[in-house]
């Protein structure tokens, strides 16, 4: 999420064992500290596809890399709702290379904010527009608030059994707002560590020794983003 006045904060230390597989997922609920308010799952996963009737009316297909992980919802902030489904590519220990994140979020009755983003970036999926924007961080020097969507995610995800192979993370970020008022989104947001690669989050931040090679790091990013799932309408 970002927004005035919310700040969108991503991200984790991840992941989960999966209890759903292939199967479709079962719905749940969950009510936010101190709030009465209580969220049901209205989503679907049957197999690699995530299907939404609405809100925006779309399917989401992950690859065969990816597998289910579960859902769960949650009043964000006191001013949203939020339902979170993950996809998650992981070795047998449970030590998490990449993932999917999707969330479908909007604002409650009670207030009148509306979503406001800052990248011009903007990609066609199925023909609907995504604002796109991308960045690196390290989870560990930068968890978030622990009342974020994504410290909850990272919640979520670590009572399976998972955990990001590497703190240093890229993050690729998809925003389809879904209303003429701005009220409703949703968000892919595809999470890969940077393991393996010799460079550190910092290395890529702006003064970081590899600072110069970020625009083409982050074109990569989103092509593998991108390549690993279908949208459709």
């Amino acid at each position: 999420m970002k927004s005035a006045p919310l700040l969108f904060i991503t991200l984790m230390s991840l992941l989960a064992t999966a209890q759903i597989g292939c199967a479709q997922s079962e719905p749940s609920s969950t009510a936010s500290q101190g709030s009465s308010v209580t969220q049901q799952v209205t989503r679907t996963v049957n197999g690699q596809v995530l299907t939404s009737a609405d809100t925006p009316a779309i399917r989401l297909e992950f690859d065969r890399e990816f597998k289910y992980v579960g859902s769960q919802t949650f009043i964000l902030y006191d001013v949203a709702s939020a339902e979170q489904h993950f996809f998650v590519d992981a070795d047998e220990q449970g030590r998490v290379k990449r993932f999917y994140w999707v969330q479908f979020e909007g604002y409650l009755p009670n207030n009148t904010h509306a979503y406001d983003y800052k990248s011009k970036k903007v990609v066609d999926l199925a023909g609907l527009d995504f604002v796109a924007d991308a960045f690196p961080r390290n989870i560990k020097a930068n968890p978030g608030r622990s009342d974020s969507d994504g410290s909850r995610a990272r919640a979520f995800l670590e009572g399976k059994g998972y955990r990001l192979a590497s703190d240093d993370i890229l993050s690729q970020r998809l925003v389809h707002l879904v209303d003429k008022a701005k009220r409703n989104e949703l968000m892919i947001i595809y999470i890969e560590t940077l393991g393996g690669t010799g460079l550190t989050a910092a290395d890529l931040s702006p003064g970081g020794k590899a600072a110069a090679r970020w625009n083409e790091i982050a074109k990569g990013l989103l092509e593998r983003a991108l390549e690993k799932m279908k949208v459709t309408r």
